[in-house]
């Protein structure tokens, strides 16, 4: 496996692994799939702040791991938000525990000063995941999203970069 920034190139590979979160997960609070060019808008933005990155295994994107503002006004400039996901075939091969490192790395080099997941409270693998690498939760917020025609909780953690 090979972590790697991630370029304009991967965005039909990263685009097949969020839509497939989008229909099978409450990973991502939507339930309408990216279209091709929506992906490649979306990872554009990405793209020009450097906060894309990519695992490929065998020469396939099995993963991406992506950082960005955690809020638009400037006083939390420095405060960054993760999204780390990783091909249904793929789980369970470390693939995840690379890009979280890797995309930790990336923001404390790029001088941010904190990062925060937020992350559907019954998501066990997660949460784990994130407390492996120091993230503390700071926070839960019941029935603030809903998908699947049920409500669901949000729980916030955090990582002092």
């Amino acid at each position: 496996m090979t972590v790697r920034p991630a370029h304009s190139g991967d965005a039909e590979s990263i685009r097949a692994i969020r839509n497939h979160a989008i229909e099978h997960s409450t990973a991502l609070w939507t339930e309408t799939p990216q279209s091709p060019a929506d992906a490649a808008a979306w990872l554009s933005v990405h793209l020009e702040r450097g906060s894309a990155l990519v695992a490929e295994v065998r020469g396939e994107v099995a993963g991406f791991a992506v950082y960005g503002p955690w809020r638009d006004l400037d006083g939390y400039r420095h405060t960054v938000e993760d999204s780390v996901y990783v091909r249904e075939d793929r789980l369970g091969l470390g693939i995840g525990s690379a890009l979280l490192a890797a995309l930790v790395t990336a923001a404390r080099e790029a001088g941010h000063h904190v990062m925060i997941a937020g992350i559907e409270s019954a998501n066990a693998s997660s949460v784990r995941l994130h407390e492996r690498f120091g993230f503390q939760v700071v926070g839960a917020v019941p029935e603030v999203g809903t998908k699947f025609g049920r409500w669901l909780d949000l729980t916030i953690m955090r990582l002092a970069l």
